[in-house]
């Protein structure tokens, strides 16, 4: 069976310049077997958030040219979502976008003895975030984030 990681990237690699031109972007691909079948996670964003219908038509689209393409040898599901709240941050657009805003992320490594902040971004640039936590403004390398995701804050 082939690496999941080369899956993600052949996948990311197909559908990215497709969905461009459909004016969706691409926020993450997953694939993971769950409950012992294999599943594709393809999540997908939009001006004005995606709808279930995008979802739809998108999952068709994209399940043919993936099966056309060969890139999965085995039986899989295709799951077409939108991020949700709780949004993953991967690109630098990403996290640029979300400057002054609560995130939390893990780093591969510790640092100050801790892998897990949660805090506002106060800026990222040269592929370095300043994320004011409760310990204090603390710098991170984007090269040192192993995953990050926006805090969605509910008004009271």
């Amino acid at each position: 069976m082939a690496n999941i990681t080369f899956i993600t990237k052949q996948v990311s690699e197909l559908i990215e310049p497709i969905l461009n031109e459909m004016r969706f972007e691409l926020i993450d691909v997953e694939y993971l077997s769950d409950c012992g079948r294999w599943v594709l996670r393809i999540y997908i964003d939009k001006d004005g958030g995606v709808t279930l219908d995008d979802c739809a038509s998108i999952s068709g689209e994209l399940g043919d040219l993936i099966d056309i393409k060969n890139v999965i040898e085995h039986e899989y599901v295709l799951e077409v979502s939108s991020p949700g709240l709780n949004r993953p941050l991967k690109k630098e657009s990403d996290f640029i976008r979300v400057i002054g805003k609560k995130i939390k992320l893990r780093t591969r490594m510790p640092v100050d003895g801790t892998r897990n902040f949660t805090g506002i971004l106060k800026d990222f640039k040269e592929q370095k975030l300043a994320l004011d936590s409760e310990g204090g403004l603390v710098t991170l390398a984007w090269s040192d984030i192993e995953k990050a995701n926006l805090v969605y804050e509910f008004d009271d």
